[in-house]
């Protein structure tokens, strides 16, 4: 079976029209007011904020607090986490308030589903890709997460489930992203988001160490050449004249 189709029956969310809506663009790994200023600025429609102290980027819950009262309104704050019990995720729910849960471990279906109804957020589910055969492990996720996000799959025994900079072959969701509401990760810079979004047609694009000048140290100009690139891809416009993406209600 090819990607499309099973990712078309994966998620509830409904992909805006091209008349509404761009490209949505999270900027993850944010970790000071300053760079999530930045984000803001240039238009991310989504924050993420990662709460896994191995993380180069983690936020205890006092700063992720903070940040999340910084960006409230402003764009969707979305909060990261890996395998969490559920004292964390209540901890994380309470303090930062997400609009939505990022689950970036090996949470399973009946996991997500226990999450979702817990906390009251929508889920996303982060699946690390490499071959055609772990996309179909999305299927095991209908009806439960409510966006996939589609990851560069860590090599073993890496530290980090995610955020190491490294793409997979986009080939793999070819057009895909015309009928399913996924979100594209894995190894995007401001360089490359134009050739993944014309390769899968994803509507949605997340970007953490591809806007960093170190692991963990976010640069407002790539952020700001991030959302200008994706924009301007999604819409064939110069990428210096994007204005930011519609705010969804």
């Amino acid at each position: 079976m090819s990607p499309a189709p099973v990712l078309a029956e994966t998620c509830r969310v409904t992909v805006p029209g091209p008349t509404e809506l761009s490209c949505l663009v999270k900027i993850c790994g944010l970790s000071t007011p300053e760079t999530l200023e930045a984000s803001l600025a240039a238009g991310a429609d989504l924050i993420g904020l990662v709460h896994f102290p191995k993380s180069p980027r983690h936020v205890d819950l006092a700063t992720g607090a903070a940040l999340s009262r910084q960006a409230r309104g402003r764009a969707e704050r979305v909060a990261l986490l890996v395998d969490p019990d559920d004292a964390l995720v209540d901890a994380v729910t309470e303090a930062i308030d997400p609009d939505w849960l990022q689950l970036h471990g090996a949470e399973s279906p009946e996991r997500v589903a226990l999450l979702r109804a817990r906390t009251g957020r929508p889920v996303m589910k982060a699946l690390g890709i490499a071959t055609a055969d772990d996309l179909a492990r999305a299927a095991r996720y209908a009806g439960t997460a409510d966006r996939l996000l589609f990851d560069a799959k860590p090599a073993p025994g890496a530290a980090l489930p995610g955020g190491n900079g490294h793409a997979f072959d986009w080939s793999l969701l070819a057009g895909a992203g015309r009928d399913s509401p996924f979100m594209l990760s894995g190894g995007l810079t401001p360089e490359t988001v134009a050739e993944a979004l014309a390769v899968t047609a994803a509507r949605a694009v997340d970007v953490s160490s591809g806007v960093e000048s170190s692991p963990g140290r976010k640069d407002p100009d790539r952020i700001a050449a991030f959302v200008a690139a994706a924009r301007a891809a999604a819409t064939g416009a110069p990428a210096g004249k994007i204005a930011p993406a519609a705010r969804r209600a």
